[in-house]
């Protein structure tokens, strides 16, 4: 095993002797429902590795600002920050997602059950409140026929509804790198509990880690929920996010070692940024009905506005063809899924749906050049309306086959279609209009089986179906324009093997597993700021993962966990048009880019009473390539950091808390650009780092 995770695994197993001899003290582990898979059930009935996050462990001593610092607590899960807002979180669950240039892709996304991921597949957590959050949600693997279109797993956030006479919040923090951060919240009771109403509000910004990387972000959610008579539900969710943000790019191994906080030659002649504006307004109605039957239905629509600058070179842009070095893009989307629940008994339930999604977008493009001024709107070089619809249709069984046995089956058929229509139509530029049409049948079972009340065994299989986005069917491997008709959906099999048990004061879980996608979506070739994307024909991830959280004593916990994942190419794989000898080509054996082999993470936490807590966090990864040719490769780091906060105050209403980042200051790269045509695949990440914060709660 290499450096990296020496320590942090070896700290875990060194407290192990001590977890088996301590007798069991009087601080008892919260039980977990999830909600994840089908309805409302206990984690020990769900055959998956499911993970829960509650929104103390997301908010103490932490700013909440991203996923980043909590999700990489998840074994098989891997966020990683770029250190750029004009790009999304590169965010994969068992190596679905790595390749991702922008945006999450092989993962379904959703914030209190309204889907945050397109009906192509691509998703934003741009948008998430987590500071508002109650619980975070992860599904590995493609196990519940309630979601499509994602080959590795779900993330859901789910808002806290506070119970009681309403109160008001404000906070504020500081950091490195002129990072600060104003918010305000109301939330409480109205009508003796029959209506509950949240609002939250805050403004955030920050000079960035590297040059030209300055963001501002404003954003606010609304929540809402009534009972209903006849013990029905009904909830609204609003969010609002503006976001404007420069883009330093991506480094090479030469720019990396001589100034790690720069950006690129490109990014600062471009002017390379990104402006983002999104409004969503979604539903969720719940109502039981007469014997056993249950009617709910999620209903959602919004708006994303995106303006980006692009480094395109300008004699790039000289072919009639090009798209420009300008993204003007306005999409709007809606949908809706109907579900109907049966259960007469706490041993069967059977769920049966249908969902339509669609979102409509005018994309133009423009030269980024008048003249020799660089990095504005110049000509326009693209015109487009587009169109994705996907029709969904479900059905998952739950059913106790005995006192110690739980079978879930379910099955799910996706369709979606892409239609095109071209407005820019020149000479040397013809019509590009056109339409294309997946479709696809995909199964899961799985068996739980309880060997007590302390421990559960589950295995479980099924498939998953990812079609391209948008983005990725936007140019083809012969040079021709329109959309790229030779791309296929990738499909995989998954099958997995876990075991989990929790006593008074251990939880734990293990989970083995292993997936293989027929026709994997990848970077072909890209150039001159156009991507191209192939099929990678096979490939396969093994793996294993484990996770406890023990009490150690009544002011001290741990929590650990670990992930070996073993994900690559199985077959050759020509990236040219023509393959001759000495030609690119993926091969069977390479490791798959963006994936770690090896991580882990740790975390001590003492509660000096009910006004103190103290936390000291270890996280570890192996090294891993930038390229499917696997000549670029990011080392593996271990970081270390602590956290520590303090509430005092009648009732405890305020609140004071520090947080120190990779306090040994060690040069780490944050994330990697997968197959970054220049070469440019580095994004480092800070060195040591400072945060403070106050919350006040009236």
């Amino acid at each position: 095993m290499d450096s990296p995770l020496r320590k942090p695994l070896a700290l875990a197993l060194a407290l192990a002797p001590a977890l088996a001899a301590a007798e069991a003290p009087p601080a008892v582990l919260d039980p977990v429902v999830v909600t994840a898979s089908a309805g409302e059930r206990p984690r020990s009935q769900v055959p998956a590795a499911v993970d829960v996050i509650d929104g103390e462990a997301l908010r103490l001593a932490r700013p909440a600002l991203s996923l980043a610092e909590v999700l990489p607590r998840v074994p098989g899960v891997v966020v990683r920050d770029r250190q750029n807002q004009a790009q999304d979180l590169q965010l994969s669950i068992r190596g679905f997602g790595a390749r991702a240039s922008f945006g999450v892709r092989g993962l379904r996304l959703y914030s209190d059950g309204i889907p945050a991921t397109m009906p192509d597949g691509q998703g934003q957590v741009s948008h998430f409140a987590l500071s508002a959050a109650d619980r975070i949600e992860v599904l590995r693997g493609p196990f519940s026929a309630l979601h499509g279109n994602a080959s590795g797993g779900v993330v859901s956030v789910t808002t806290a509804m506070p119970a009681g006479a309403p109160r008001a919040g404000v906070e504020a923090l500081g950091g490195a790198d002129g990072l600060w951060r104003l918010g305000a919240s109301w939330a409480g009771s109205l009508d003796d509990d029959r209506h509950r109403l949240r609002v939250d509000w805050q403004r955030a910004a920050a000079d960035g880690y590297r040059e030209h990387s300055a963001w501002q972000r404003d954003a606010a959610q609304l929540a809402w929920r009534a009972h209903l008579p006849g013990a029905g539900e009904l909830r609204l969710l609003a969010n609002h996010l503006e976001l404007d943000a420069d883009d330093p790019q991506g480094l090479t191994a030469a720019q990396l070692a001589g100034n790690r906080r720069a950006a690129s030659a490109g990014a600062l002649q471009f002017d390379t940024r990104k402006t983002v504006s999104q409004q969503q307004l979604g539903a969720r109605w719940r109502q039981p009905l007469a014997e056993a039957h249950e009617l709910s239905l999620v209903a959602w629509g919004g708006r994303r506005r995106t303006f980006q600058v692009l480094s395109v070179p300008v004699a790039a842009q000289a072919s009639p063809s090009s798209g420009g070095g300008v993204i003007d893009l306005d999409r709007d989307y809606a949908g809706a899924d109907l579900r109907w629940q049966w259960q007469p008994s706490d041993a069967l339930t059977l769920t049966a749906g249908a969902l339509h999604e669609r979102a409509e977008e005018t994309r133009r493009g423009f030269e980024n050049f008048i003249g020799s001024q660089l990095g504005v709107v110049g000509a326009l070089r693209r015109d487009e309306d587009n169109r994705v619809t996907g029709d969904d249709a479900y059905l998952q069984l739950d059913w106790a086959l005995a006192e110690r046995w739980r079978l879930s089956a379910g099955l799910r058929h996706s369709q979606v279609r892409f239609a095109s229509r071209d407005r820019y139509v020149r000479p040397g530029n013809p019509d590009d209009s056109g339409a294309l049409r997946y479709s696809r049948a995909t199964p899961v079972l799985g068996l739980v089986f309880a060997g007590g009340d302390d421990w559960s065994v589950y295995a479980n299989a099924g498939t998953g179906f990812e079609t391209p986005t948008f983005a990725e069917l936007a140019y083809r491997s012969d040079g021709g324009s329109g959309l790229n008709d030779a791309l296929r959906p990738a499909r995989s099999r998954h099958v997995e093997l876990g075991a989990r048990g929790a006593t008074a004061a251990l939880r734990w879980d293990v989970a083995l597993f292993q997936a293989r996608t027929e026709d994997e979506l990848f970077v072909l070739s890209s150039l001159g700021g156009r991507s191209v994307f192939g099929n990678a024909g096979l490939t396969r991830r093994r793996g294993a993962e484990f996770s406890f959280e023990a009490q150690l004593a009544p002011d001290w916990r741990l929590a650990a966990s670990g992930t070996w994942l073993d994900a690559r190419q199985r077959r050759d794989v020509c990236t040219t048009p023509a393959c001759g000898p000495g030609e690119r080509r993926l091969v069977a054996g390479n490791r798959l880019p963006g994936v770690a082999e090896r991580s882990a993470w740790a975390e001590l936490r003492w509660d000096a009473g009910e006004a103190t807590t103290a936390l000291f966090e270890a996280r570890a990864t192996s090294g891993y390539f930038a390229d499917d040719l696997n000549m670029a490769r990011a080392p593996g780091h271990a970081l270390l950091g602590l956290g520590v906060e303090h509430r005092f105050g009648r009732g405890q209403r305020f609140t004071a808390w520090a947080r120190v980042d990779n306090l040994l200051g060690r040069e780490t790269i944050g994330s990697v650009i997968v197959n970054e045509a220049n070469g440019r695949y580095f994004e480092p990440a800070p060195g040591r780092t400072l945060m403070l914060g106050l919350r006040l709660s009236l």
